[in-house]
């Protein structure tokens, strides 16, 4: 049995790595052919700098024009295949889904995956608006916050009832305490997770950051998944890994494609539920330490500015920090990753000890 889901979890992670390195090549021509990148620089100003910051304006920007965006499809494009391909494949040779290969069961991997799928979708939409594929809105710098958000609160309304509603789940775990039993309160504390999780999406700024981090974080989940005996979810994180890995070659710098909306959302989205059906989301700010310092990180930067009338960093969030101050951008990405593998490594040992 052991055996079975070793493979069971190793045969998707490489199928989805391989699709995805497959389907790069024609997704990179098809972002050049239709010229998938901002018209305009962007970021004219920084995080909470209304006078404009030199990392922003002479480092970034001029690369907005010229190197596509979207290149998260692929990620996109390589989860849905290898999830419908060993579907496919439990009806070709078990008649139904058998649980032998395929992963996509009810129970465990529904929710993930139509989150995985929410996510994309309305990261696609932002995309096309940003990089003006579409004139319905002319000038367009991509769709509002106000309706990302929007979408992101509802879903995870619906999500929140299927999880205390549905299953009967009203408490999460903290480690070294036991179970925290929330009640009623368990709904909104799960509105304002999700919708943290998915405010982190400015960790996308460096070539191969946000891939590297996301490939550790949902490593470690589903590390966290395949010791809960939940083989399914975990199955589905080393599938994400896989499509992230295969980005990620083609990401790491100097980049062929930035990540952008449509893989990122895609995958905070994921995460966010995950998180919750593992009973790790108590852990998960310090399991995924990189997004939540960056996602803290700008939320002090704009609240000093708004209170104190200054900035705490040179710019936010602090990646952009440590390389408005000279660190080279190789240099910033690597030292998160490492730090990255220390915190999951560490969550995941923590996690355990309720």
């Amino acid at each position: 049995m052991l055996e079975l889901d070793i493979i069971k979890l190793l045969l998707p992670w490489i199928t989805a790595f391989l699709l995805g390195f497959m389907v790069t090549p024609t997704v990179l021509r098809q972002l050049i052919r239709f010229r998938c990148w901002k018209k305009k620089t962007g970021n004219e100003s920084g995080m909470g700098d209304s006078t404009g910051t030199p990392i922003f304006n002479e480092l970034h920007s001029s690369r907005d024009v010229r190197v596509p965006r979207m290149g998260g499809l692929v990620i996109v494009i390589s989860v849905c295949s290898t999830v419908v391909l060993f579907w496919w494949i439990s009806y070709v040779f078990s008649g139904g889904p058998s649980g032998q290969f395929d992963f996509l069961s009810r129970s465990q991997t529904w929710l993930p995956l139509a989150a995985f799928i929410a996510g994309a979708l309305v990261g696609f939409i932002d995309d096309i608006l940003t990089i003006g594929m579409t004139k319905l809105i002319p000038g367009s710098k991509g769709l509002a916050l106000r309706y990302r958000m929007i979408w992101a609160v509802l879903f995870a309304v619906a999500a929140a009832y299927w999880f205390y509603i549905k299953l009967g789940i009203n408490s999460v775990s903290i480690p070294f305490y036991g179970d925290l039993t929330l009640g009623v309160w368990y709904v909104p504390f799960f509105i304002f997770a999700f919708v943290s999780v998915f405010s982190t999406s400015n960790i996308d700024g460096l070539d191969g950051l946000s891939g590297g981090i996301m490939s550790i974080v949902f490593s470690a989940m589903g590390f966290i998944a395949y010791f809960q005996d939940q083989i399914n979810i975990a199955a589905f994180c080393f599938v994400i890994v896989g499509a992230t890995l295969s980005f990620l070659w083609f990401n790491i710098q100097p980049a062929k494609f930035y990540m952008t909306e449509v893989g990122y959302n895609a995958l905070s989205f994921s995460l966010a539920i995950v998180a919750f059906a593992t009973d790790s989301i108590i852990m998960l700010p310090f399991i995924a330490i990189a997004l939540s310092g960056t996602l803290l990180t700008t939320v002090l930067q704009v609240l000093s500015k708004k209170i104190r009338g200054k900035k705490i960093f040179v710019v936010a969030p602090v990646h952009h920090h440590f390389e408005a101050i000279g660190w080279p951008a190789e240099q910033i990405v690597m030292r998160y990753w490492i730090v990255s593998v220390i915190f999951a490594i560490l969550g995941v040992a923590l996690t355990f000890t309720v």
